[in-house]
């Protein structure tokens, strides 16, 4: 479904307008009676950009130029950390009942 708004339309009701166009309409947008842009909901793909993709295309994240180190692609061997703390907190509090 199509929908037209004009520019002082569209910055009224913006919040509207994007409703609609998640839900699958279109917005063309008109400026004194004549369209000049088109407002459309983004394809699958890119609705579901992952957080690393956003981050890279941000500049916030450079990604890596080679392979990840066959080192850092395993959890290291041993007890999680933090197994010990949480091995005295539990016997801590079952001598205190």
């Amino acid at each position: 479904m199509k929908t037209t708004a004009s520019v002082a339309d569209l910055k009224a009701r913006l919040s509207e307008f994007l409703r609609r166009v998640k839900s699958g309409s279109e917005v063309v947008i008109t400026e004194r009676g004549v369209p000049v842009a088109r407002l459309t909901g983004l394809e699958s793909a890119e609705r579901r950009a992952t957080r690393r993709d956003r981050l890279v295309r941000s500049g916030a994240v450079r990604l890596g130029k080679g392979r990840v180190r066959r080192l850092l692609q395993a959890a290291p061997a041993g007890d999680p950390a933090g197994t010990m703390v949480l091995r005295a907190l539990l016997d801590e509090r079952a001598e205190s009942r």
